[in-house]
């Protein structure tokens, strides 16, 4: 069986990773660095399965791929890959999912912590020489917030909310839980507005649909307290850009950690990287990406694709 991964060294760095469990799957698999588009299409042709992190798998690039089976994916999203004509032409689609929770927990509160405590603007004072001043001087202008008996809104709560949801009661903090963007309301959970209007802290988890695309617009931040903490590892498609930028140069939002944003990578710009936007850090959709995480996804792929060659469903979202 004729078999290629299109893009390791996307989920390989520095070939950080261990492929041996998809040859063990794939006998005679070829692993690919990368592949552009002009080689995707060479590499389609005659393949039977595909494997690959972010390379786009067309309806056009389907349709001229006689011979594929199976796309499987090293990630949880399908974005890149056209399902309606895969299933038009029986051809299997898999993902990969909670492979990464530690991952973006960790790195959920990295964001968090980094803003709370300040660490990027700490670490530039002391570097220009501002320790040399009475201390007072450095930390007046910078206040460190504790996170204990904070309340800890999550919008998404599936794996990755509740397992973000959990670490911020061993913080000591107050959760609350918002009831799904355009569903019926569920006992314990609290609409949307009311949980920005109460929460210190706004965690995203939620997936990237015609309902909550655009969830965090202007109407939304300006419900928020003026020192609540916006923290996006979901889909950047969920946040309006330009109003976040907005709220935090007007000081209606005390600071946002972004790791996803709509368009990436954002070569054509984004209002959230301009140089001016203050008490905000953006990070390059890395909170999936610890090696461990990485790994566990590896061996999920090779399991589903190897039960899916064997008339599984293991996986298949197509």
């Amino acid at each position: 069986m004729h078999a290629v991964f299109l893009d390791f060294a996307t989920v390989s760095y520095g070939d950080d990773l261990d492929p041996q469990p998809l040859y063990d799957a794939l006998p005679g698999l070829v692993i690919y660095p990368h592949s552009t588009d002009r080689e995707i299409d060479a590499r389609l042709a005659d393949a039977e399965v595909v494997l690959t992190n972010k390379a786009r798998i067309t309806r056009e690039r389907i349709a001229a791929s006689p011979k594929l089976r199976l796309v499987g994916l090293t990630a949880t999203g399908t974005n890149n890959v056209d399902l309606d004509a895969a299933r038009e032409r029986n051809v299997a689609v898999v993902n990969i999912r909670d492979y990464c929770t530690s991952s973006v927990v960790q790195h959920v509160y990295a964001l968090l912590l980094a803003l709370t405590h300040r660490v990027l603007e700490f670490d530039a004072a002391v570097k220009r020489g501002e320790w040399a001043v009475p201390e007072p001087a450095i930390a007046a202008g910078l206040p460190i917030r504790e996170l204990a008996g904070r309340t800890l809104g999550i919008v998404g709560y599936g794996v990755l909310g509740s397992a973000v949801a959990r670490a911020g009661e061993a913080f000591g903090m107050t959760v609350l839980v918002a009831n799904r963007p355009g569903g019926a309301a569920q006992p314990g959970r609290v609409d949307l507005a009311d949980l920005l209007a109460t929460s210190d802290v706004v965690s995203l988890h939620c997936p990237l649909t015609p309902a909550t695309r655009h969830l965090i617009g202007a109407g939304e931040l300006a419900r928020t307290k003026r020192d609540a903490v916006l923290i996006n590892t979901a889909r950047g498609g969920l946040v309006d850009a330009q109003a976040l930028a907005d709220a935090l140069r007007a000081g209606r939002l005390g600071g946002a950690g972004i790791d996803v944003l709509e368009t990436e990578p954002p070569i054509g710009g984004n209002p959230l990287l301009a140089p001016d936007v203050p008490n905000l850090i953006v990070t390059p959709h890395v909170a999936w990406g610890a090696r461990e995480a990485r790994q566990r996804g590896l061996a999920q792929l090779a399991a589903n694709v190897t039960d899916v060659l064997r008339g599984g469903s293991r996986g298949r979202v197509a």
